[in-house]
């Protein structure tokens, strides 16, 4: 038996699955968190407790006692403080908290965008980082900073809690903001500027690597053997293109969530891309590229809340299926734009609206802006080297046939979508296996996945001329604001 984990901000799930990936039991337990004057905190130590409870029952109503391997995927930027003993010094601080805003300032002053995007892949200093928070808790926390032993990201904390073992996937290292993607270790000057050492931070390992053996007293607790293995696996971004089959060139694992995610390989050698956020890969001398746009399903879910309260999302593609297509565009910037643009001042527009327009049109406009963004992706990611054969698509987006639809029309790309819904933990277990032996490799592993609908461009050349407006608009909407696109 295999189990694929994925410890996620909203839910922790958890999936057992046989040596022929066939789903056992999937479950999920509900993430709690602690939100006190604009920050965002969590019990790292309860976290990994309602773990190993969601795990105990798994096991014991499926009556399994004999685990082969456990791998692992996730958030990636929550950060866990040990102390001496080894158990967190505070509460976990989240992904979402945003309370190193000034300490980002104070970075960007010694660190240029340029040179953080050579380094880390990222082109710029922002809350989100791990790196920015340790700074924070040196400026605000110093009982907290004098006392910390070991900084450790969530994923690489619950390996340590299960195993004893302290280690850092190198795809999960990429988002703390300290780490040099190319060369492949910490980087020393920002190490110095937020004033830690390299010894304070677990030692890298490739992704996807078996680190060790369960400890005896949590196995007895879960009821498995002892030597079930434990696998740091890798990002979710990245197990999810392993359970969709995206494990070579040329496709692109989408995820139309509140926020619209792409990843995709990059073509080596990942230093010359730019411009586009870049990650170790899951695979040993690998890069992704993963650009993210946060102007994606939030649009869509912001009118409908503000417009459409009445409309189910079931209602409003079944009006869309029998509409004729309208020639409202709209941008969807309405929390600005990262990818391509990164126009933080970018803002939200519908443009040729009258009178017999209502708010299902509207919609409509909204789905085919967010497709709009993601051809602009598509192709910012060719000019990078990297040509797209295919769109895997995952997440509430994918459910929509109209949506799927507009986007292979826009991008002139097949539209995929995967039978099993929960990627992330399915591509956990495969990490698991494969480590294990049992299966060959991702690409064996990757023949076996199956699609349950395909769509094929239809309207490519129509929806072609739209996009140039599109385009046009939004150039239009920047001089009327005087701004370049990256100013």
């Amino acid at each position: 038996m295999y189990i694929g984990i994925d410890l996620g901000t909203t839910n922790i799930k958890a999936a057992i699955y046989d040596k022929e990936m066939n789903l056992k039991d999937r479950r999920s337990v509900a993430v709690s968190y602690i939100r006190e004057n604009g920050f965002v905190e969590f019990d790292a130590a309860k976290y990994a407790e309602n773990l190993i409870g969601l795990l105990k029952a798994m096991l014991l109503e499926n009556k399994i006692d004999a685990v082969n391997e456990i791998a692992f995927t996730g958030q990636a930027e929550s950060l866990v403080i040990l102390g001496e003993d080894d158990k967190p010094l505070m509460n976990a601080i989240s992904w979402m908290d945003e309370r190193s805003v000034s300490e980002c300032l104070e970075l960007s002053k010694s660190f240029s965008n340029e040179e953080c995007e050579a380094v880390t892949g990222q082109q710029a200093v922002l809350p989100t980082w791990p790196a920015t928070k340790i700074l924070w808790l040196k400026h605000n926390r110093s009982e907290v900073y004098n006392n910390a032993k070991t900084y450790m990201l969530l994923k690489d904390y619950i390996v340590f809690y299960l195993t004893g073992i302290k280690s850092c996937d190198m795809s999960i290292a990429t988002f703390s903001f300290y780490f040099d993607i190319y060369k492949k270790c910490y980087w020393k000057k920002m190490l110095d500027a937020i004033g830690i050492t390299e010894d304070m931070l677990p030692p890298l390992v490739e992704p996807c690597t078996s680190v060790g053996s369960v400890k005896p007293e949590i196995a007895s607790e879960l009821g498995i053997n002892c030597s079930a293995k434990i696998n740091v696996g890798t990002l979710d971004h990245f197990a999810g293109m392993i359970g969709t089959g995206n494990t070579g060139d040329g496709k692109i694992t989408l995820s139309t969530g509140t926020v619209m995610a792409m990843a995709t390989f990059a073509k080596e050698p990942a230093s010359d891309v730019k411009g586009v956020a870049m990650h170790y890969g899951y695979l040993p001398d690998t890069h992704i590229m993963l650009p993210v746009a946060e102007s994606g399903g939030v649009s869509l879910e912001w009118f409908k809340s503000s417009c459409m309260k009445d409309i189910s999302y079931d209602e409003m593609n079944e009006t869309l299926a029998k509409r004729e297509r309208t020639q409202i565009i709209f941008l969807p910037y309405i929390v600005g734009t990262n990818s391509p643009e990164f126009d933080s001042r970018a803002t939200g527009v519908f443009w040729g609206l009258r009178q017999e327009h209502d708010s299902i049109d509207m919609a409509h406009a909204i789905m085919e802006g967010v497709a709009f963004l993601l051809k602009k992706n598509c192709e910012h990611i060719e000019k990078n080297g990297t040509k797209i054969s295919g769109i895997i698509a995952t997440g509430g987006g994918s459910k929509s046939d109209i949506w799927c639809q507009l986007q292979s029309d826009i991008t002139g790309l097949p539209v995929m979508i995967p039978k099993e819904k929960e990627a992330a933990c399915l591509g956990a277990a495969i990490i698991a296996a494969v480590s294990d032996g049992v299966l060959e490799s991702f690409d064996v592993a990757s023949e076996s996945i199956e699609f349950e609908k395909v769509f094929e461009p239809k309207n490519h050349e129509v929806l072609n001329r739209k996009y140039k407006q599109f385009n046009a608009l939004y150039e239009f909407s920047c001089s009327l604001k005087g701004e370049g696109n990256n100013d």
